[in-house]
């Protein structure tokens, strides 16, 4: 059975949330109003097919940029997620967030303990080290999305996913390397869409001076949403099979076909994922 560890659902109490503000973001009827973003048009009727799957992880989309208001704005549309997501149902679970314009950790905690499987935050975030032991005494990772991005003038619609959510991903990519890890050696973190393919600029990594090709950290991981055989097989290429999970970004894309053969395609959707999410002491 698979995993899916990347999709997003409106629930009725997260849009019902949205619905309630005045100013970006915010939902008008069934359309998503963002900073910098074409609207959105919300699908009410969502009936995506998990046929096949054990778990499919659903989260708060980061690029709407909730996280980073202020508390009294962030809060109450953090809380409506939560509860919608908690209540999805088998085989969904949900990944937890948590508002970083004033990080608290404790209600991260108790957020956790309520089954939520781990912390996603904005690939523009500098995470907060409370919010990360929080994480590592959990026993429970660290996902890391695309954050919010305005499109360029002239640009068209596809422009923010396609150039800033992959700047953003190559960016936290090489601060987690370079700062956070060194500070928080047992967290596992898991890179949406591929970390950008910033691990294929590796060669590039050396030259300047930033270290040795070859050393996988076996506790970071890459998802695949958006990406297909070609940048899953060069990211296999760079980092191997071990540390890249399947991932969809469902209802936006569908969860690609790797390419790589049944053992690889067994590792990426099955045995990957669960090292990813399990605890250490609950692993064989």
């Amino acid at each position: 059975m698979r995993v899916d560890i990347h999709q997003h659902v409106w629930t009725r109490p997260f849009v019902d949330a949205l619905r309630a503000r005045t100013s970006p973001p915010y939902v008008d009827g069934w359309t998503l109003i963002l900073d910098g973003e074409s609207p959105y048009e919300i699908d009410p009727d969502d009936r995506r097919d998990t046929t096949g799957l054990e778990l499919a992880l659903v989260s708060m989309s980061s690029p709407l940029g909730i996280e980073s208001l202020p508390p009294e704005e962030s809060w109450p549309v953090i809380d409506a997620y939560h509860e919608g997501a908690l209540a999805l149902g088998e085989p969904f679970g949900a990944w937890a967030s948590t508002c970083l314009s004033e990080p608290d950790p404790d209600r991260l905690a108790k957020d956790l303990d309520r089954g939520l499987t781990g912390l996603q935050i904005p690939a523009t975030a500098v995470p907060d080290d409370r919010l990360l032991e929080v994480l590592t005494d959990s026993d429970l990772p660290l996902f890391v999305h695309p954050g919010p991005a305005a499109a360029a003038p002239g640009t068209p619609p596809w422009w923010p996913a396609v150039v800033p959510y992959v700047q953003q991903l190559h960016a936290a990519w090489h601060y987690f390397h370079a700062v956070v890890r060194p500070r928080h050696p047992r967290l596992r973190v898991c890179f949406a869409a591929l970390a950008g393919l910033a691990p294929l600029h590796s060669e590039r990594l050396i030259a300047r001076g930033g270290g040795t090709r070859g050393l996988v950290d076996p506790d970071f991981f890459v998802e695949t949403s958006s990406y297909g055989p070609r940048a899953i097989d060069a990211i296999v290429r760079e980092l191997g099979i071990d540390v890249v999970v399947n991932g969809s970004d469902a209802p936006y894309a569908k969860a690609p076909e790797p390419g790589l053969g049944a053992a690889a395609g067994h590792a990426i959707r099955v045995v990957n994922p669960r090292r990813l999410l399990s605890r250490r002491e609950t692993r064989t």
